[in-house]
Protein backbone atom coordinates (compact mmCIF):
# COMPACT_ATOMS: atom_id res chain seq x y z
CA UNK A 1 0.00 0.00 0.00
CA UNK A 2 3.02 2.50 0.72
CA UNK A 3 4.28 1.57 -2.43
CA UNK A 4 1.06 2.38 -4.15
CA UNK A 5 0.75 5.72 -2.27
CA UNK A 6 4.43 6.89 -3.68
CA UNK A 7 3.35 5.92 -6.85
CA UNK A 8 0.67 8.77 -7.08
CA UNK A 9 2.61 10.97 -4.60
CA UNK A 10 5.35 11.07 -8.11
CA UNK A 11 2.64 11.83 -10.31
CA UNK A 12 1.81 15.73 -9.48
CA UNK A 13 0.41 17.63 -12.04
CA UNK A 14 3.38 19.99 -13.75
CA UNK A 15 1.02 22.51 -14.91
CA UNK A 16 0.21 23.42 -11.27
CA UNK A 17 4.00 24.64 -10.48
CA UNK A 18 5.29 25.10 -13.67
CA UNK A 19 6.31 28.73 -13.25
CA UNK A 20 8.76 27.96 -10.23
CA UNK A 21 10.67 25.76 -12.18
CA UNK A 22 13.87 27.17 -13.96
CA UNK A 23 13.07 27.34 -17.89
CA UNK A 24 16.43 24.91 -18.16
CA UNK A 25 15.62 22.42 -15.98
CA UNK A 26 11.72 21.67 -17.35
CA UNK A 27 11.00 18.63 -19.38
CA UNK A 28 8.41 19.61 -21.83
CA UNK A 29 5.11 17.64 -22.73
CA UNK A 30 5.08 16.52 -26.27
CA UNK A 31 1.32 17.12 -26.97
CA UNK A 32 1.21 15.20 -30.18
CA UNK A 33 2.74 12.15 -28.70
CA UNK A 34 0.57 12.46 -25.48
CA UNK A 35 -2.38 12.35 -27.81
CA UNK A 36 -1.58 9.59 -29.31
CA UNK A 37 -0.86 7.36 -26.09
CA UNK A 38 -4.37 9.22 -24.62
CA UNK A 39 -5.89 8.26 -27.94
CA UNK A 40 -4.92 4.62 -27.72
CA UNK A 41 -5.72 4.10 -24.19
CA UNK A 42 -9.56 5.61 -25.38
CA UNK A 43 -9.14 3.02 -28.55
CA UNK A 44 -8.53 0.30 -25.81
CA UNK A 45 -11.85 1.08 -24.06
CA UNK A 46 -14.00 1.90 -27.24
CA UNK A 47 -12.87 -1.22 -28.36
CA UNK A 48 -13.95 -3.02 -25.68
CA UNK A 49 -17.21 -2.00 -26.11
CA UNK A 50 -17.86 -2.57 -29.74
CA UNK A 51 -15.72 -6.19 -29.89
CA UNK A 52 -17.69 -7.70 -26.53
CA UNK A 53 -21.54 -7.07 -28.02
CA UNK A 54 -20.54 -8.15 -31.02
CA UNK A 55 -19.28 -11.63 -29.14
CA UNK A 56 -21.95 -11.71 -26.81
CA UNK A 57 -24.54 -14.07 -28.58
CA UNK A 58 -20.93 -16.26 -29.42
CA UNK A 59 -20.14 -16.41 -25.55
CA UNK A 60 -23.95 -17.14 -24.36
CA UNK A 61 -23.99 -19.96 -26.80
CA UNK A 62 -20.47 -21.44 -25.81
CA UNK A 63 -20.95 -20.63 -21.83
CA UNK A 64 -24.80 -20.76 -21.37
CA UNK A 65 -26.30 -18.35 -19.02
CA UNK A 66 -28.99 -16.37 -20.82
CA UNK A 67 -30.72 -15.19 -17.58
CA UNK A 68 -27.01 -13.66 -16.75
CA UNK A 69 -26.63 -11.73 -20.34
CA UNK A 70 -27.02 -8.42 -18.85
CA UNK A 71 -24.94 -9.07 -15.85
CA UNK A 72 -21.99 -9.55 -18.26
CA UNK A 73 -22.05 -5.75 -19.07
CA UNK A 74 -23.48 -4.80 -15.54
CA UNK A 75 -20.87 -5.64 -13.80
CA UNK A 76 -18.16 -3.96 -16.18
CA UNK A 77 -20.31 -0.35 -15.96
CA UNK A 78 -20.96 -1.03 -11.98
CA UNK A 79 -16.91 -1.14 -11.35
CA UNK A 80 -16.38 1.20 -13.79
CA UNK A 81 -19.21 4.08 -12.75
CA UNK A 82 -17.96 3.47 -8.76
CA UNK A 83 -14.35 3.99 -9.45
CA UNK A 84 -14.45 6.86 -12.01
CA UNK A 85 -15.11 9.29 -9.53
CA UNK A 86 -12.42 8.24 -7.18
CA UNK A 87 -9.66 8.19 -10.05
CA UNK A 88 -11.10 11.58 -11.20
CA UNK A 89 -10.58 13.17 -7.37
CA UNK A 90 -7.12 11.06 -7.17
CA UNK A 91 -5.67 12.84 -10.32
CA UNK A 92 -6.43 16.27 -9.19
CA UNK A 93 -4.25 15.39 -5.57
CA UNK A 94 -1.49 13.28 -7.33
CA UNK A 95 -1.83 13.88 -11.15
CA UNK A 96 -2.29 12.35 -14.24
CA UNK A 97 -0.24 9.59 -15.53
CA UNK A 98 0.19 7.53 -12.45
CA UNK A 99 -3.64 6.64 -11.85
CA UNK A 100 -4.61 6.22 -15.82
CA UNK A 101 -1.08 3.86 -15.15
CA UNK A 102 -2.79 1.84 -12.69
CA UNK A 103 -6.14 1.96 -14.08
CA UNK A 104 -4.27 0.61 -17.90
CA UNK A 105 -2.23 -2.25 -15.82
CA UNK A 106 -5.39 -3.35 -13.91
CA UNK A 107 -8.22 -3.51 -16.86
CA UNK A 108 -5.60 -5.62 -19.04
CA UNK A 109 -5.10 -7.87 -16.32
CA UNK A 110 -9.04 -7.91 -16.44
CA UNK A 111 -8.57 -8.23 -20.19
CA UNK A 112 -6.58 -11.72 -19.59
CA UNK A 113 -8.70 -13.38 -17.23
CA UNK A 114 -11.98 -12.86 -19.61
CA UNK A 115 -10.58 -14.38 -21.78
CA UNK A 116 -9.54 -17.84 -19.12
CA UNK A 117 -13.37 -18.03 -18.20
CA UNK A 118 -14.90 -21.41 -18.13
CA UNK A 119 -18.45 -20.00 -16.94
CA UNK A 120 -20.50 -17.13 -16.76
CA UNK A 121 -20.24 -16.62 -13.32
CA UNK A 122 -16.49 -16.76 -14.14
CA UNK A 123 -17.14 -14.38 -16.97
CA UNK A 124 -18.69 -11.72 -14.67
CA UNK A 125 -16.55 -11.85 -12.06
CA UNK A 126 -13.40 -11.09 -14.15
CA UNK A 127 -15.73 -8.50 -16.17
CA UNK A 128 -15.70 -7.50 -12.67
CA UNK A 129 -11.61 -6.53 -12.25
CA UNK A 130 -11.69 -5.38 -15.40
CA UNK A 131 -14.18 -2.81 -14.99
CA UNK A 132 -12.21 -1.77 -11.87
CA UNK A 133 -9.25 -0.35 -14.19
CA UNK A 134 -11.25 1.11 -16.97
CA UNK A 135 -12.89 3.13 -14.61
CA UNK A 136 -9.48 5.66 -14.66
CA UNK A 137 -9.39 4.93 -18.79
CA UNK A 138 -11.79 7.47 -20.42
CA UNK A 139 -12.21 9.99 -17.70
CA UNK A 140 -8.67 10.87 -17.01
CA UNK A 141 -7.49 10.57 -20.74
CA UNK A 142 -10.06 13.27 -21.73
CA UNK A 143 -8.85 15.66 -18.70
CA UNK A 144 -5.05 15.21 -19.92
CA UNK A 145 -6.23 16.49 -23.43
CA UNK A 146 -8.00 19.30 -21.14
CA UNK A 147 -4.84 20.24 -19.50
CA UNK A 148 -3.04 20.56 -22.17
CA UNK A 149 -4.91 22.56 -25.10
CA UNK A 150 -6.91 25.37 -24.97
CA UNK A 151 -10.79 25.88 -25.21
CA UNK A 152 -10.79 26.50 -28.90
CA UNK A 153 -8.04 23.88 -29.48
CA UNK A 154 -10.24 21.41 -27.21
CA UNK A 155 -13.00 21.71 -29.13
CA UNK A 156 -10.92 20.26 -32.26
CA UNK A 157 -9.38 17.87 -30.15
CA UNK A 158 -12.54 16.12 -29.24
CA UNK A 159 -13.34 15.59 -32.91
CA UNK A 160 -9.68 13.82 -32.93
CA UNK A 161 -10.88 11.88 -29.42
CA UNK A 162 -14.30 10.76 -31.11
CA UNK A 163 -12.39 9.42 -34.29
CA UNK A 164 -11.83 6.76 -31.89
CA UNK A 165 -14.84 5.38 -31.40
CA UNK A 166 -15.13 5.54 -35.38
CA UNK A 167 -12.25 3.04 -35.94
CA UNK A 168 -13.29 0.81 -33.12
CA UNK A 169 -16.42 0.78 -34.41
CA UNK A 170 -15.33 -0.13 -37.68
CA UNK A 171 -12.24 -2.40 -36.71
CA UNK A 172 -14.13 -3.69 -33.09
CA UNK A 173 -17.31 -5.49 -34.85
CA UNK A 174 -15.25 -6.84 -37.79
CA UNK A 175 -12.27 -8.45 -35.84
CA UNK A 176 -15.00 -9.60 -33.36
CA UNK A 177 -16.65 -11.66 -35.77
CA UNK A 178 -13.86 -12.81 -37.88
CA UNK A 179 -12.61 -14.25 -34.25
CA UNK A 180 -15.53 -15.77 -32.96
CA UNK A 181 -16.25 -17.60 -36.32
CA UNK A 182 -12.67 -18.71 -37.36
CA UNK A 183 -10.83 -18.99 -34.12
CA UNK A 184 -12.78 -18.35 -30.37
CA UNK A 185 -14.36 -15.55 -28.57
CA UNK A 186 -12.15 -15.29 -26.03
CA UNK A 187 -9.59 -13.45 -28.31
CA UNK A 188 -11.96 -10.08 -28.39
CA UNK A 189 -10.62 -9.48 -24.61
CA UNK A 190 -6.49 -10.13 -25.41
CA UNK A 191 -6.58 -8.03 -28.05
CA UNK A 192 -6.36 -5.04 -25.36
CA UNK A 193 -2.83 -6.34 -24.50
CA UNK A 194 -0.49 -4.65 -27.15
CA UNK A 195 -2.94 -1.06 -26.77
CA UNK A 196 -2.26 -1.01 -23.12
CA UNK A 197 1.24 -1.50 -23.32
CA UNK A 198 1.40 0.94 -26.05
CA UNK A 199 -0.59 3.45 -23.84
CA UNK A 200 1.45 3.42 -20.47
CA UNK A 201 5.02 3.86 -22.82
CA UNK A 202 4.28 6.94 -24.49
CA UNK A 203 2.71 8.32 -21.13
CA UNK A 204 5.64 7.91 -19.11
CA UNK A 205 8.24 9.07 -21.87
CA UNK A 206 6.13 12.29 -23.62
CA UNK A 207 3.85 13.74 -20.46
CA UNK A 208 5.87 15.30 -17.99
CA UNK A 209 4.47 15.45 -14.64
CA UNK A 210 6.69 17.66 -11.44
CA UNK A 211 6.38 16.02 -7.87
CA UNK A 212 4.80 17.96 -5.14
CA UNK A 213 5.11 15.75 -1.94
CA UNK A 214 1.81 16.62 0.74
CA UNK A 215 -0.51 14.69 2.65
CA UNK A 216 -4.42 13.70 1.17
CA UNK A 217 -6.58 12.51 3.10
CA UNK A 218 -8.43 10.06 1.07
CA UNK A 219 -12.55 9.76 1.37
CA UNK A 220 -12.46 5.95 1.40
CA UNK A 221 -15.91 6.06 3.85
CA UNK A 222 -17.62 8.45 0.91
CA UNK A 223 -16.13 5.18 -1.89
CA UNK A 224 -17.39 2.92 0.41
CA UNK A 225 -21.03 4.49 0.63
CA UNK A 226 -21.04 4.91 -2.78
CA UNK A 227 -20.28 1.52 -4.02
CA UNK A 228 -22.94 0.44 -1.62
CA UNK A 229 -25.63 2.28 -2.77
CA UNK A 230 -25.32 1.80 -6.47
CA UNK A 231 -24.73 -2.20 -6.12
CA UNK A 232 -27.60 -2.68 -4.62
CA UNK A 233 -29.65 -0.36 -6.34
CA UNK A 234 -28.23 -2.48 -9.67
CA UNK A 235 -29.50 -6.10 -8.44
CA UNK A 236 -32.95 -4.23 -7.34
CA UNK A 237 -32.91 -3.82 -11.14
CA UNK A 238 -32.00 -6.71 -12.34
CA UNK A 239 -33.43 -9.12 -10.30
CA UNK A 240 -36.48 -7.40 -9.97
CA UNK A 241 -39.63 -8.75 -12.14
CA UNK A 242 -37.36 -11.92 -12.94
CA UNK A 243 -36.54 -13.51 -10.18
CA UNK A 244 -37.51 -11.65 -7.29
CA UNK A 245 -40.99 -9.58 -7.26
CA UNK A 246 -40.92 -6.02 -7.04
CA UNK A 247 -42.46 -6.18 -3.63
CA UNK A 248 -40.58 -9.18 -2.68
CA UNK A 249 -38.35 -8.66 1.08
CA UNK A 250 -35.10 -8.56 -0.69
CA UNK A 251 -35.82 -6.28 -3.37
CA UNK A 252 -37.76 -4.17 -0.99
CA UNK A 253 -34.84 -4.29 1.29
CA UNK A 254 -31.98 -3.63 -1.44
CA UNK A 255 -33.41 -0.36 -2.20
CA UNK A 256 -33.77 0.55 1.14
CA UNK A 257 -30.04 0.21 1.57
CA UNK A 258 -29.33 1.96 -1.56
CA UNK A 259 -30.94 5.04 -0.45
CA UNK A 260 -29.62 4.87 2.93
CA UNK A 261 -26.06 4.51 1.62
CA UNK A 262 -26.53 7.36 -0.74
CA UNK A 263 -28.04 9.41 1.98
CA UNK A 264 -24.77 8.67 3.86
CA UNK A 265 -22.91 9.42 1.34
CA UNK A 266 -24.17 13.17 0.12
CA UNK A 267 -23.83 13.41 4.01
CA UNK A 268 -20.15 12.08 4.26
CA UNK A 269 -19.22 14.30 1.11
CA UNK A 270 -20.63 17.47 3.10
CA UNK A 271 -17.97 17.03 5.70
CA UNK A 272 -15.23 14.96 4.14
CA UNK A 273 -11.79 17.55 3.94
CA UNK A 274 -11.19 16.55 0.15
CA UNK A 275 -14.73 14.70 -0.98
CA UNK A 276 -15.00 12.41 -4.03
CA UNK A 277 -17.40 14.50 -5.21
CA UNK A 278 -17.42 18.09 -4.06
CA UNK A 279 -21.02 19.03 -4.64
CA UNK A 280 -20.04 23.08 -5.56
CA UNK A 281 -19.42 21.67 -9.32
CA UNK A 282 -22.80 21.26 -9.37
CA UNK A 283 -24.36 24.58 -8.73
CA UNK A 284 -23.77 25.89 -11.98
CA UNK A 285 -26.79 25.23 -14.16
CA UNK A 286 -25.12 24.11 -17.57
CA UNK A 287 -22.67 21.50 -15.61
CA UNK A 288 -25.96 20.07 -13.76
CA UNK A 289 -27.85 19.61 -17.19
CA UNK A 290 -25.27 18.64 -18.90
CA UNK A 291 -24.83 15.90 -16.32
CA UNK A 292 -28.60 14.77 -15.53
CA UNK A 293 -27.97 14.36 -19.53
CA UNK A 294 -25.70 12.29 -19.82
CA UNK A 295 -27.17 10.32 -17.38
CA UNK A 296 -30.18 9.72 -19.75
CA UNK A 297 -27.75 9.19 -23.22
CA UNK A 298 -26.09 6.49 -20.76
CA UNK A 299 -29.04 4.38 -20.03
CA UNK A 300 -29.92 4.65 -24.33
CA UNK A 301 -26.31 4.18 -25.35
CA UNK A 302 -26.10 0.71 -23.57
CA UNK A 303 -29.43 -0.30 -24.67
CA UNK A 304 -28.84 -0.16 -28.06
CA UNK A 305 -25.18 -1.51 -28.10
CA UNK A 306 -25.94 -4.30 -25.87
CA UNK A 307 -29.20 -5.95 -26.80
CA UNK A 308 -28.85 -5.08 -31.03
CA UNK A 309 -27.12 -8.36 -31.64
CA UNK A 310 -29.24 -10.08 -30.31
CA UNK A 311 -32.50 -9.05 -32.15
CA UNK A 312 -30.02 -9.10 -35.08
CA UNK A 313 -28.54 -12.74 -35.13
CA UNK A 314 -31.29 -13.88 -32.88
CA UNK A 315 -34.72 -12.55 -34.56
CA UNK A 316 -32.89 -11.60 -38.14
CA UNK A 317 -30.98 -14.88 -38.37
CA UNK A 318 -28.19 -13.22 -39.53
CA UNK A 319 -24.26 -13.52 -38.58
CA UNK A 320 -22.09 -12.08 -35.64
CA UNK A 321 -20.55 -10.02 -38.73
CA UNK A 322 -23.37 -8.57 -40.09
CA UNK A 323 -24.48 -7.75 -36.11
CA UNK A 324 -21.67 -6.18 -35.51
CA UNK A 325 -22.11 -3.98 -38.89
CA UNK A 326 -25.61 -2.52 -36.97
CA UNK A 327 -23.37 -1.29 -34.46
CA UNK A 328 -20.35 0.27 -36.08
CA UNK A 329 -22.43 2.59 -38.10
CA UNK A 330 -23.44 4.06 -34.18
CA UNK A 331 -19.45 4.94 -33.63
CA UNK A 332 -19.32 6.08 -37.48
CA UNK A 333 -22.06 8.48 -36.56
CA UNK A 334 -20.49 9.94 -33.36
CA UNK A 335 -17.02 10.70 -34.79
CA UNK A 336 -18.60 12.87 -37.37
CA UNK A 337 -20.89 15.07 -35.53
CA UNK A 338 -18.28 15.43 -32.48
CA UNK A 339 -15.74 16.75 -35.59
CA UNK A 340 -19.17 18.94 -36.74
CA UNK A 341 -19.74 19.92 -32.77
CA UNK A 342 -16.05 21.02 -32.55
CA UNK A 343 -16.95 23.71 -35.10
CA UNK A 344 -20.86 24.09 -33.94
CA UNK A 345 -19.95 25.15 -30.41
CA UNK A 346 -17.71 28.23 -31.93
CA UNK A 347 -20.38 29.56 -34.05
CA UNK A 348 -23.65 28.76 -32.70
CA UNK A 349 -22.65 27.89 -28.76
CA UNK A 350 -23.25 25.09 -26.39
CA UNK A 351 -27.29 24.72 -25.85
CA UNK A 352 -27.80 24.92 -29.87
CA UNK A 353 -25.62 22.37 -30.47
CA UNK A 354 -26.97 19.66 -27.70
CA UNK A 355 -30.62 20.52 -29.27
CA UNK A 356 -29.79 19.50 -32.75
CA UNK A 357 -27.89 16.06 -30.75
CA UNK A 358 -31.52 15.99 -28.87
CA UNK A 359 -33.31 15.83 -32.38
CA UNK A 360 -31.05 13.03 -34.01
CA UNK A 361 -31.20 11.06 -30.27
CA UNK A 362 -34.92 11.30 -30.77
CA UNK A 363 -35.38 10.35 -34.59
CA UNK A 364 -32.82 6.98 -34.40
CA UNK A 365 -34.99 5.82 -31.11
CA UNK A 366 -38.12 6.35 -33.72
CA UNK A 367 -36.55 3.89 -35.97
CA UNK A 368 -35.32 1.38 -33.44
CA UNK A 369 -39.22 1.51 -32.36
CA UNK A 370 -40.48 0.52 -35.64
CA UNK A 371 -37.79 -1.96 -36.38
CA UNK A 372 -38.86 -5.67 -37.51
CA UNK A 373 -37.56 -8.43 -38.66
CA UNK A 374 -38.66 -7.65 -42.16
CA UNK A 375 -36.97 -4.49 -42.25
CA UNK A 376 -33.70 -5.89 -42.11
CA UNK A 377 -30.06 -4.87 -40.87
CA UNK A 378 -29.84 -1.87 -43.06
CA UNK A 379 -32.55 -0.24 -40.85
CA UNK A 380 -31.08 -0.54 -37.94
CA UNK A 381 -27.75 0.69 -39.07
CA UNK A 382 -29.43 3.53 -39.83
CA UNK A 383 -31.44 3.81 -36.65
CA UNK A 384 -28.03 3.61 -34.79
CA UNK A 385 -25.66 5.78 -37.06
CA UNK A 386 -28.53 8.55 -35.96
CA UNK A 387 -28.34 7.87 -32.33
CA UNK A 388 -24.30 8.30 -32.73
CA UNK A 389 -24.66 11.33 -34.24
CA UNK A 390 -27.06 13.01 -31.54
CA UNK A 391 -24.28 11.09 -28.59
CA UNK A 392 -21.17 13.05 -30.89
CA UNK A 393 -22.90 16.48 -30.67
CA UNK A 394 -24.02 16.12 -27.14
CA UNK A 395 -20.99 14.78 -25.42
CA UNK A 396 -19.18 17.26 -26.98
CA UNK A 397 -20.38 19.96 -26.25
CA UNK A 398 -20.91 18.70 -22.34
CA UNK A 399 -17.27 17.69 -22.31
CA UNK A 400 -15.64 21.21 -23.67
CA UNK A 401 -18.44 23.31 -21.65
CA UNK A 402 -17.53 21.76 -18.24
CA UNK A 403 -13.82 21.59 -18.80
CA UNK A 404 -13.92 25.33 -19.47
CA UNK A 405 -15.69 26.34 -16.73
CA UNK A 406 -13.80 24.99 -13.49
CA UNK A 407 -9.88 25.37 -12.71
CA UNK A 408 -7.19 22.91 -12.93
CA UNK A 409 -7.61 21.47 -9.33
CA UNK A 410 -11.39 20.63 -10.49
CA UNK A 411 -11.08 19.35 -13.82
CA UNK A 412 -10.52 15.75 -13.39
CA UNK A 413 -13.45 15.47 -11.18
CA UNK A 414 -15.71 17.76 -12.66
CA UNK A 415 -14.57 15.44 -16.35
CA UNK A 416 -14.68 12.35 -14.03
CA UNK A 417 -18.44 13.47 -12.75
CA UNK A 418 -19.35 14.13 -16.00
CA UNK A 419 -18.78 9.98 -17.25
CA UNK A 420 -19.93 9.32 -13.52
CA UNK A 421 -23.07 10.15 -14.60
CA UNK A 422 -22.95 8.21 -17.95
CA UNK A 423 -22.01 5.31 -16.22
CA UNK A 424 -24.57 4.95 -13.97
CA UNK A 425 -26.60 5.84 -16.73
CA UNK A 426 -25.24 2.45 -18.70
CA UNK A 427 -25.35 0.79 -14.83
CA UNK A 428 -28.81 1.49 -14.89
CA UNK A 429 -29.99 0.62 -18.18
CA UNK A 430 -27.98 -2.62 -18.25
CA UNK A 431 -29.64 -3.80 -14.83
CA UNK A 432 -33.23 -2.24 -16.08
CA UNK A 433 -33.68 -3.04 -19.61
CA UNK A 434 -31.87 -5.92 -18.90
CA UNK A 435 -34.76 -6.22 -16.09
CA UNK A 436 -37.17 -5.53 -18.79
CA UNK A 437 -35.95 -8.13 -21.66
CA UNK A 438 -36.22 -11.13 -19.31
CA UNK A 439 -39.25 -10.46 -17.46
CA UNK A 440 -40.91 -10.02 -20.79
CA UNK A 441 -39.57 -12.90 -22.63
CA UNK A 442 -40.35 -14.87 -19.42
CA UNK A 443 -44.44 -13.22 -19.50
CA UNK A 444 -44.41 -14.34 -23.77
CA UNK A 445 -43.01 -17.77 -23.04
CA UNK A 446 -45.53 -18.72 -20.11
CA UNK A 447 -48.54 -17.05 -22.01
CA UNK A 448 -47.48 -18.79 -25.72
CA UNK A 449 -45.32 -21.53 -25.21
CA UNK A 450 -47.35 -23.72 -22.39
CA UNK A 451 -49.46 -26.03 -24.70
CA UNK A 452 -46.19 -26.50 -26.69
CA UNK A 453 -43.93 -27.60 -25.09
CA UNK A 454 -43.35 -27.48 -21.36
CA UNK A 455 -40.04 -26.83 -20.88
CA UNK A 456 -39.41 -23.57 -22.25
CA UNK A 457 -37.83 -21.31 -20.07
CA UNK A 458 -35.99 -17.83 -19.93
CA UNK A 459 -32.87 -19.93 -21.03
CA UNK A 460 -34.09 -21.15 -24.16
CA UNK A 461 -33.18 -18.50 -25.71
CA UNK A 462 -29.81 -19.21 -25.65
CA UNK A 463 -30.52 -21.70 -28.47
CA UNK A 464 -31.62 -18.23 -30.68
CA UNK A 465 -27.66 -16.91 -30.69
CA UNK A 466 -26.92 -20.43 -31.46
CA UNK A 467 -27.24 -21.28 -35.54
CA UNK A 468 -26.49 -24.66 -35.30
CA UNK A 469 -28.72 -24.71 -32.44
CA UNK A 470 -31.06 -22.56 -34.10
CA UNK A 471 -31.49 -24.23 -37.49
CA UNK A 472 -32.28 -27.77 -35.86
CA UNK A 473 -34.47 -26.97 -33.58
CA UNK A 474 -38.32 -27.24 -34.33
CA UNK A 475 -40.13 -24.03 -35.87
CA UNK A 476 -43.23 -23.82 -33.71
CA UNK A 477 -40.52 -23.51 -31.09
CA UNK A 478 -38.15 -21.26 -32.68
CA UNK A 479 -41.17 -18.99 -33.66
CA UNK A 480 -41.94 -18.38 -29.75
CA UNK A 481 -39.01 -17.97 -28.84
CA UNK A 482 -38.55 -15.09 -31.67
CA UNK A 483 -41.73 -13.66 -31.42
CA UNK A 484 -40.94 -13.07 -27.34
CA UNK A 485 -37.51 -11.85 -28.64
CA UNK A 486 -38.89 -9.69 -31.01
CA UNK A 487 -41.90 -8.39 -28.01
CA UNK A 488 -38.88 -7.88 -25.34
CA UNK A 489 -36.63 -5.92 -27.45
CA UNK A 490 -39.78 -3.89 -28.65
CA UNK A 491 -40.15 -3.03 -25.10
CA UNK A 492 -36.51 -2.28 -24.37
CA UNK A 493 -36.61 0.12 -27.53
CA UNK A 494 -39.88 2.15 -25.85
CA UNK A 495 -37.74 2.80 -23.04
CA UNK A 496 -35.02 3.99 -24.99
CA UNK A 497 -37.60 6.41 -26.71
CA UNK A 498 -38.66 7.62 -22.90
CA UNK A 499 -34.76 8.63 -21.97
CA UNK A 500 -34.57 10.42 -25.80
CA UNK A 501 -37.44 12.68 -24.74
CA UNK A 502 -35.90 13.24 -21.35
CA UNK A 503 -32.43 13.60 -22.93
CA UNK A 504 -33.93 16.38 -25.61
CA UNK A 505 -35.78 18.18 -22.69
CA UNK A 506 -33.05 18.69 -20.85
CA UNK A 507 -30.73 20.10 -22.77
CA UNK A 508 -34.26 22.38 -24.19
CA UNK A 509 -33.21 24.03 -20.26
CA UNK A 510 -29.63 24.75 -21.06
CA UNK A 511 -29.48 28.14 -20.69
CA UNK A 512 -30.08 30.22 -23.63
CA UNK A 513 -27.29 33.26 -23.25
CA UNK A 514 -23.90 31.42 -21.89
CA UNK A 515 -21.09 33.44 -19.79
CA UNK A 516 -17.79 33.50 -21.05
CA UNK A 517 -15.65 30.45 -19.93
CA UNK A 518 -12.01 30.59 -19.69
CA UNK A 519 -9.45 28.49 -21.06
Amino acid sequence: MAEFSDLFLEGKYLSQNLHKIPQGKRKVTKKPFVLASVMLAMFMGAIEATIVSTAMPAIVGDLGGFALYSWVFSAYLLMNAVTVLIYGKLSDLFGRKPVLTFGIIIFLIGSILCGFAESMTALIIFRLIQGFGAGAVMPIATTIVGDIYTKEERAQVQGYLSSVWGISAIMGPAIGGLLVEFVSWRYVFWVNIPLGIMAIAGLWLFLHENVERKKHQIDYAGAVLLTVSISSLMFVLVEGGTNWAWNSIEAISLLSVSVIAFVLFILQEQKAAEPIMPFNIWKEKPLLIANLASLTTGVMLIGISSFLPAFVQGVMERSPIVAGFTLTTMSIGWPIASAAAGKLLLKIGFRSTSVIGGVFLIVGSIMFVTLTPEAGPVWAAAGSFLVGAGMGLTTTAFIVSIQSTVEWNQRGIATAANMFMRNLGNTIGAALLGGILNSQIKSYIQKNGEGIDASLSLDSANVLLNEDARNSMDEGIKEILQNGLTVSLHSVYYAVLLFAVISFLLVIALPKHEKEIAD
